[in-house]
C-alpha cells in the first residue's frame, strides 16, 4: 500500500505578506498610471501589463509562502489576466474598466446564492478573523457584503461609462478603496451585537479588485 500523502500545510499570513499580496498589484498599478512619462494610450497598455504581471506574482507569492491561493485571488486573478489581456490586444482600455464591475457583480452573486441555499460563503474568507461570530452575524455580513458589492458594481459601471481613464484611477484609489475599507468598519458594531470576540477585531475587507 502507498504511503498516505500529507497535505501541504497553510501558512498564517503576516500583515505585511498579507497586504502585500492583496494590495500590492493595485499599488503598481496607481505608480505606474501616475508616474510613466508617456502618451495616454501607452500609459493604460503599460500600467495594465504591469497589473498583470504583479497580479500573477502575488499568486505565486501566496502559494509559495502560504501554501494556498484564495478563491477571491484566484478568480481577480483570472480575470485581471483575461481582461487585461483583451485590453492589451484591442489596444481599448474599456476591458479593463469592466473588470471590477464583473468581479463585484460575481462576489454579490455568490453571497446571495449563499444566503438562499443557507450557506454563508463570506465566513470561509473571514472565519479566522471575525472569530465568535454567531450564525445570525454571518448571515448578516453575507447579506450587508452582497448589497455592498451589488451597489459597487453598479457605481463602477457609472464612473467608467461617464468618465475620462484618469478620472476611473482615481476613483479607483480614492472613492472604491475607501468606501470598502469604510464599509467593513461600519459593519463591526453590529458584528460586536452577534458575539465577535472584540479583542480580536481586525478590519479586513474581501480583496476584489
Amino acid at each position: 500500500m502507498n504511503a498516505p500523502q500529507k497535505e501541504v500545510p497553510q501558512k498564517e499570513a503576516g500583515a505585511a505578506l498579507k497586504a502585500g499580496i492583496e494590495y500590492g498589484p493595485l499599488v503598481l498599478f496607481f505608480a505606474v498610471n501616475f508616474l510613466a512619462p508617456m502618451g495616454a494610450l501607452t500609459r493604460v497598455l503599460v500600467a495594465t501589463a504591469a497589473f498583470m504581471v504583479a497580479t500573477v506574482i502575488a499568486m505565486i507569492v501566496s502559494r509559495v509562502k502560504l501554501g494556498r491561493i484564495s478563491p477571491m485571488l484566484w478568480l481577480s486573478g483570472a480575470l485581471v489576466v483575461v481582461f487585461g489581456g483583451l485590453t492589451l490586444y484591442f489596444h481599448d482600455e474599456r476591458f479593463i474598466k469592466m473588470k471590477p464591475t464583473i468581479v463585484y457583480a460575481m462576489f454579490s452573486a455568490l453571497l446571495f446564492f449563499g444566503l438562499v441555499t443557507g450557506r454563508p460563503l463570506i465566513q470561509m474568507v473571514l472565519g479566522s478573523v471575525y472569530s465568535g461570530l454567531t450564525p445570525v452575524g454571518w448571515r448578516k455580513l453575507t447579506r450587508n457584503w452582497a448589497i455592498f458589492f451589488a451597489f459597487m458594481a453598479v457605481l463602477n459601471e457609472v464612473v467608467w461609462r461617464h468618465s475620462t481613464w484618469d478620472f476611473w484611477v482615481g476613483f479607483k484609489l480614492w472613492g472604491a478603496m475607501p468606501l470598502t475599507i469604510g464599509f467593513a468598519i461600519a459593519n463591526i458594531p453590529m458584528l460586536l451585537k452577534h458575539g465577535l470576540n472584540a479583542e480580536a477585531v481586525k478590519i479586513d475587507e474581501p480583496p476584489v479588485e
